[in-house]
C-alpha cells in the first residue's frame, strides 16, 4: 500500500480500536512511522455514549503527549476509528454524528479495522476472541457478520462467556449440584467470596468483569480439570464452527484475534488451527488503513 500526495507531507492520521475493555490509539505520520500510542477506557457505545467519547479523547491525549505534542494537534489529525456496538444502526449514526475536535473522523466497526489490519488489505476474515467473541469475513465488498451479539445473548467462546458459565459452575458446586471444580477455589478466592455471596459480589458485574475471569477457567483447563475442560471445549467448538462458516465466504486468509486467541488455538479443531495465519498487524492499524482509504490515500 503506497500512498498519494493530496495531503502535505506532516498530515497525521490516528487510528482507533474501541471495544468494551479499553480503547487503543496509535498515532503516525503520512509514511506510518509509529509517533505515539494511548489507552483509555472502555468504548462500546452500547454501554455507554459519553464513556466511549471519553476514552477515546484520552486514548488520543496520551497518543499526541507520548509524541510530543500539544492536546491542540487534535485539531489537525484525521483518524480513523473501529468500534465494537457501531454495527447496530442506531449507535453508528450516534457516533458518526458527534462533534469531535478532529480534522476528520472515519468510523467503521472494530470487526471491520480488525480484517483490514490482520491482512493489510480489503479481503480476509477474522475471528475474535477476547471480552466478546465473534466472526467478521470481507470478501468483494460484501460484509458477513458471524455471531456479535453481545454479552449476555451470545459471545460463546468469549472470555466474558467462560466467566459467567465458570461461576455458573462453581454456584451449582456450592449446591452440591454439580462436581467440585478447581473452579470453586479459583473464583471463591479471587472474588474473596463463596455460595450466594458469590452472587452478591458479581450482581452488578459487566462483560469485562466476568472475562477477567477466564484465566482461571483456562488454567484449570489446562490443569485436566473436567469441569473447566468442558466449558472451553464447548466454547472452542463453537469458535470452529464459525471458522468453517466463514470459510464458506471463501476469504483469502483468516486470523484468530484477541486476548484469549493464544490460549484458545490449542483446543480449536485441528484443521480449523492449521487453516489460521497469523495476523499482520493491530486492529489500530487498520483503522490508519480505512481513514486513508476514506481519503483515498491509497494505492492499492
Amino acid at each position: 500500500m503506497g500512498s498519494m500526495s493530496n495531503h502535505n507531507s506532516d498530515q497525521l492520521f490516528i487510528g482507533i480500536d474501541g471495544g468494551g475493555t479499553k480503547c487503543r490509539a496509535r498515532l503516525v505520520s503520512i509514511n506510518e512511522k509509529l509517533l505515539g500510542t494511548g489507552i483509555g477506557g472502555p468504548s462500546n457505545p452500547l454501554h455507554g455514549q459519553a464513556q466511549t467519547k471519553a476514552s477515546i479523547l484520552q486514548a488520543v491525549e496520551m497518543a499526541l503527549t507520548e509524541a510530543g505534542l500539544p492536546n491542540s494537534e487534535a485539531s489537525n489529525l484525521i483518524v480513523g476509528i473501529g468500534l465494537a456496538g457501531v454495527n447496530l444502526p442506531s449507535l453508528f449514526d450516534v457516533m458518526n454524528n458527534w462533534h469531535h475536535p478532529f480534522k476528520q473522523m472515519h468510523l467503521t466497526t472494530d470487526l471491520h479495522i480488525a480484517c483490514l489490519g490482520a491482512h493489510n488489505r480489503d479481503q480476509g476474515a477474522v475471528m475474535i476472541a477476547g471480552t466478546g467473541s465473534c466472526g467478521y469475513s470481507y470478501v468483494k465488498n460484501k460484509a458477513t457478520i458471524i455471531g456479535a451479539h453481545g454479552f449476555p445473548f451470545g459471545d460463546k467462546g468469549s472470555g466474558a462467556w467462560m466467566g459467567l458459565e465458570a461461576v455458573k459452575a462453581v454456584l451449582l458446586a456450592s449446591d452440591n449440584l454439580g462436581p467440585y471444580s478447581l473452579l470453586s477455589d479459583l473464583i471463591g478466592n479471587h472474588l474473596q467470596a463463596k455460595g450466594v455471596m458469590i452472587v452478591d459480589r458479581m450482581g452488578a458485574a459487566k462483560a469485562s468483569d466476568y472475562a477477567q475471569l477466564a484465566r482461571f477457567v483456562l488454567d484449570a483447563a489446562d490443569a485436566k480439570d473436567e469441569v473447566a475442560e468442558k466449558i472451553v471445549r464447548e466454547g472452542a467448538n463453537y469458535m470452529s464452527a464459525v471458522a468453517e462458516k466463514l470459510w464458506e465466504t471463501e476469504p483469502s486468509r483468516m486470523s484468530l484475534i484477541g486476548g484469549l486467541s493464544e490460549r484458545l488455538t490449542p483446543w480449536l479443531k485441528p484443521s480449523v488451527a492449521a487453516s489460521l495465519s497469523a495476523p499482520i498487524n493491530q486492529p489500530e492499524f487498520g483503522a490508519i488503513y480505512y481513514a486513508k482509504q476514506q481519503e483515498k490515500l491509497l494505492v492499492c
